[in-house]
């Protein structure tokens, strides 16, 4: 009977290590992913669609300088830009898009040219960058728009997806429904 009671202890034991190592697995693995819905702007990942991105390269022809995706999620604007011969860089705040975008960087053979940094995009300077890539959403657009004027060169373009800007009028426009770029070029000094 002792031996009968022991053995079921260390069941009992192995069954709560096994579901404990469990949650925190799932924790690890879930929070990046949460944590972004808990913000006061939600920016949930949707992967670009091959049009998107045909869209955005699009409005990159003819451009030159560095390309910025905010919100790079996988890496594929960024991926797709070097591939143009750009050098490109993505902010990303969920860590584990921003090391599968630098692994698919690497497999694409493309990852001399891109940058990839987690990183809040309140928090990061645009300041250097001719070209910006926005996957944005609505609640967040006013903000981003007055943060980009301030920041942004004269000559700056930046292609808008999903999402127009409230206050500005497109220069160019392309696509349609969900696969809507609209590109603005900064003319203020």
């Amino acid at each position: 009977e002792d031996g009968e009671r022991g053995s079921r202890r260390s069941w009992g034991l192995l069954v709560t290590a096994g579901v404990g190592g469990t949650l925190v697995a799932l924790y690890a693995v879930a929070t990046p992913f949460v944590t972004p819905a808990l913000r006061k702007v939600c920016l949930p990942f949707v992967p670009a669609t091959s049009t998107q991105i045909q869209n955005v390269l699009k409005m990159l022809e003819n451009r030159s300088g560095s390309v910025v995706d905010i919100g790079s999620g996988d890496g594929r604007i960024v991926i797709a830009a070097a591939k143009r011969g750009f050098k490109a860089v993505g902010y990303e705040l969920n860590p584990w898009l921003v090391w599968y975008s630098r692994y698919r960087a690497w497999r694409d053979g493309v990852h001399q040219n891109t940058r990839f940094y987690i990183s809040d995009l309140w928090k990061v300077s645009f300041s250097h960058y001719t070209n910006v890539v926005v996957f944005g959403v609505p609640q967040m657009m006013p903000q981003l728009e007055k943060k980009l004027e301030e920041e942004l060169e004269c000559n700056a373009r930046i292609i808008a997806c999903r999402f127009p800007f409230p206050c500005w009028i497109p220069d160019r426009t392309t696509g349609e429904g969900t696969d809507t770029v609209w590109a603005y070029d900064l003319k203020h000094s």
